[in-house]
């Protein structure tokens, strides 16, 4: 009985965890998820700037979603050349979404000190309260998505991305 029990109680567990699939009749009818071949769950952050920006409004770019902090010594060595990165690749439909994990932070300030001391001039959205992160489950910073242009996740990495890594990621 007792394995009986143990049993439904985790199929229901199971079917909780399950991604979800986009009703009918939306933007596409893949499943919702973070594994390879699901769309990408939507969010809407704000920006230092205070302009808002959603995942699904960059639908027809490939996106490299990062999420990052100021005090991550991986995250800083990797900004220079996602910077390079993108001023190179950024009119070829590529867009890199820096998801910052504001609650981490000491300040806003230290943010916008970042942003300023690397030159980033690619979309640093702010996750103020880690919800972002945690529908990702960015656990680990760096950690990078890369999303095609239907919104569907190519890829999943953790930890910096060099130049040339970013080359190759984005060539899948």
């Amino acid at each position: 009985m007792a394995i009986l029990v143990g049993l439904i109680g985790f199929g229901a567990y199971d079917k909780a965890l399950a991604p979800t699939p986009f009703a009918e009749g939306t933007l596409d009818s893949r499943t919702v998820g973070l594994v390879e071949k699901n769309t990408a769950p939507d969010f809407t952050l704000t920006t230092l700037e205070g302009k808002s920006i959603s995942l699904s409004e960059l639908r027809g770019k490939k996106i490299l979603l990062n999420f990052w902090a100021t005090w991550c010594p991986p995250c800083r060595a990797e900004m220079p050349d996602m910077q390079k990165f993108y001023t190179k690749y950024k009119d070829a439909g590529i867009e890199i979404v820096a998801v910052n994990l504001t609650q981490t932070e000491t300040s806003q300030t230290a943010v916008s000190s970042f942003i300023e001391k690397y030159n980033l001039s690619f979309i640093v959205p702010l996750d103020k309260n880690g919800d972002v992160a945690s529908l990702f489950q960015a656990y680990t910073v760096p950690t990078s998505y890369l999303i095609d242009e239907h919104g569907v996740i190519v890829e999943k990495r953790i930890g910096p991305m060099s130049y040339g890594q970013l080359k190759q990621i984005v060539s899948k």
